[in-house]
């Protein structure tokens, strides 16, 4: 009786050990599928860089490039989507470990987080309703009304040239208020401007200024993901080498606005 009741007590013993292993090595690994996926923060609605086509696919040049960063580094990847706002405050929640969605590098974004080796150039426009003869330059801003997101370098710029802020959630929204005089202007960049007018070329909105100077738009990452940078930035660099990049502009844009 006693040879039977520590048999049994063994065979316990062995399958509590051998549960334990099991659900350790299960663990094991949801933690390695977890390290080898990469969390996009994006927009989803923010036509030609991140957006939903007919299919309800997710798509654009941002997604793309961020698609082909990806498969280099062999990460699975999913998409956070949000506005612009509520997607920083998801990022900065760490609900995403980067973000697509032409992110210009400044020197106040520098301060609080890392970015990655730029993958896109843009230029600052201005962008007013066709029948406004008023505004001709940025400086022409100083006590006008500018639809911009509040948390995008655009806003800033806006401020520092004297236009009292409209707080929208995404370009398409600024050019709405814009054409329908609810604005009197939105700065954006110009590659944007084109591409919505591919889409709408009846839109009454125009440019009547563009900056000389160049904006270049990076993958931003929390600080301390030192790591993750290096991989990101060296697929970039192989995807700029290998055309790809310049494949993805064509696509999108008809010119290379990678470099």
């Amino acid at each position: 009786m006693k040879k039977s009741l520590i048999a049994i007590a063994s065979l316990l013993v062995v399958g509590v050990l051998f549960l334990s292993g099991c659900q350790s090595q299960e663990s094991e690994k949801a933690q390695g599928s977890t390290k080898n996926v990469l969390r996009v923060g994006t927009e989803g609605t923010y036509s030609p860089f991140s957006f939903r086509d007919d299919k309800d696919q997710l798509t654009g040049y941002d997604v793309d490039v961020a698609k082909a960063v990806a498969k280099k580094i062999d990460y699975k990847i999913k998409f956070v989507e949000a506005p612009w706002d509520s997607m920083l405050a998801a990022f900065d929640a760490k609900k995403s470990d980067v973000i697509f969605n032409q992110v210009s590098v400044t020197p106040e974004r520098k301060e609080k987080y890392l970015f990655s080796t730029p993958y896109s150039v843009s230029h600052p426009a201005l962008i007013v309703n066709k029948d406004n003869d008023e505004i001709k330059d940025f400086a022409d801003l100083k006590g006008k009304t500018s639809a911009q997101s509040l948390t995008s370098n655009y806003a800033q710029m806006a401020e520092e040239l004297g236009a009292e802020i409209s707080s929208v959630d995404g370009f398409s929204k600024a050019v709405e208020l814009v054409g329908d005089n609810r604005a009197d202007a939105t700065l954006n960049d110009d590659v944007t401007y084109y591409d919505y007018l591919n889409q709408k070329p009846n839109a009454p909105i125009k440019i009547v200024k563009t900056s000389d100077e160049a904006t270049e738009v990076a993958a931003m990452f929390h600080k301390g993901d030192e790591k993750l940078v290096e991989k990101v930035d060296k697929a970039i660099k192989e995807l700029e080498a290998d055309g790809t990049l310049t494949k993805l502009s064509e696509k999108y844009f008809k010119k290379d606005i990678s470099k």
